[in-house]
């Protein structure tokens, strides 16, 4: 028998696994997708964005209800209920490219935001209790969250080599992204469903939500902290997001979509690279020195990449498809700013966690109500990038980063002032 849960257990936390890395898979299709949408539909840079505010703006709507949801249902029902969202929302974009509709991907959009919601308030707890908690269950996660940025440098690659040109781009040429996401949503709801697991007790407060909430405000750092997730979303996705739509544009790039995907995929291939080093140093060093050290740095990465002209040219050591097609290893002519925009990855890498740390700081019995408003404020990942995209429609794309100029200073003031708990007389036990 207990050969039997072993066995169990070790296929559940592979589909764990496969979960956190469809987290970003899902998330990180929508900017590629902008991509294609501008350009099939005759769309703006803002319009270009919409599917991925779409995505977001469901961590606002489905943010608290998911943590209500979990004490209801459990963790596994849960699960399960995110499984389906992800592969109804998927299908809904595929039928996008069939109907040839705006709307429907935008639907289509949203609904696998209900799902990434959902995933995100489970996979974490899921693992820690899978590898028993403690180091291993740690170690889970940080395997889970390896995973999780090894698919976020395929995907805006992956579909770069998809859509080739972009000024000829379709829906329908992203179609085999979209079957292999409904074939890993749709495999994983029956082993998982099938699967026997241990499920984590989430611990009941004795006070109402209501009050929590209520308490968890009266918290400064708090407040500045949870703006700080928004804006924080807002700049790693809205960085490489709008990057990607610049090098795609063939008026004012000569890059290409396809190489543009790689570039894009590079920026996150040096975020699983800055979170193994955060990692590793992350006993040693405290969140506010590595928030302070990583803002500060992009602050500076940010400005470089705006005030250079992009009449200068870097090589760029990236993935890439020869005219034969095939795949090498190589370097890419970018405009220098893309380098810049492309290393603020290492920045980004170790924000959340960070912020997170500083911000939860002595919340005690309101720590889980909070993490709550966290989720929710997930949604400036949508929001940001489409203020961003509407911006260089308005006065060009490097103007446009003037945006993530100020997410960056703010991140920087909350590192060195608004993180300090002023509020240490409130009882939170």
């Amino acid at each position: 028998m207990s050969q039997q849960k072993q066995s169990g257990n070790i296929v559940a936390i592979i589909m764990m696994i496969f979960l956190f890395g469809m987290i970003s898979f899902v998330t990180n299709l929508a900017a590629p997708m902008g991509v294609v949408l501008k350009n099939q539909f005759g769309l703006s840079n803002f319009m270009g964005l919409l599917g991925n505010a779409a995505n977001f703006i469901a961590y606002a709507v489905m943010g608290i209800p998911g943590g209500i949801l979990l004490q209801k249902i459990g963790y596994k029902k849960t699960a399960l209920w995110a499984i389906a969202f992800g592969f109804v929302g998927v299908f809904i974009q595929y039928l996008s490219g069939h109907a040839a509709s705006f709307g429907v991907y935008l639907l289509g959009a949203f609904v696998a935001g209900f799902s990434m919601t959902l995933l995100n308030t489970v996979v974490n707890p899921m693992l820690n209790t899978l590898g028993g908690g403690g180091n291993k269950g740690n170690q889970l996660i940080q395997v889970g969250g390896s995973f999780n940025s090894v698919m976020a440098t395929f995907t805006p690659a992956f579909v770069g080599i998809l859509i080739g040109e972009a000024a000829k781009a379709n829906i329908t040429d992203v179609f085999p992204v979209m079957y292999i996401a409904m074939g890993v949503f749709a495999l994983t709801f029956f082993v998982l469903w099938l699967v026997s697991i241990p499920e984590p007790h989430a611990e009941r407060a004795s006070e109402a939500l209501g009050s929590l909430m209520s308490g968890a405000v009266k918290f400064r750092h708090f407040i500045l902290g949870a703006i700080g997730i928004f804006v924080y979303v807002g700049v790693e996705v809205g960085t490489p997001g709008v990057m990607l739509l610049w090098l795609s544009d063939a008026h004012v790039s000569s890059v290409g979509a396809t190489t543009a995907g790689f570039v894009a995929g590079t920026y996150w291939f040096l975020m699983l690279i800055g979170r193994l080093c955060g990692a590793s140093i992350g006993s040693k060093v405290s969140s506010k020195t590595m928030l302070t050290v990583a803002s500060a740095v992009a602050v500076v990465l940010v400005l470089l990449a705006i005030l250079i002209p992009s009449t200068s040219e870097v090589a760029l050591p990236v993935l890439q498809r020869s005219d034969a097609g095939a795949i090498s290893f190589g370097l890419a002519q970018v405009p220098i700013n893309a380098m810049f925009l492309v290393l603020i990855g290492l920045c980004t890498s170790i924000m959340w966690g960070g912020i997170y740390n500083l911000a939860v700081e002595g919340l005690g019995k309101y720590l889980a109500v909070a993490s709550g408003i966290f989720m929710t404020l997930v949604c400036g990942g949508g929001i940001l990038p489409a203020i961003q995209g509407w911006v260089a429609d308005m006065a060009g794309y490097s103007t446009s980063y003037w945006v993530i100029f100020a997410g960056f200073a703010y991140l920087l003031y909350y590192a060195l002032i608004g993180s300090k708990n002023v509020n240490k007389d409130i009882k939170v036990d």
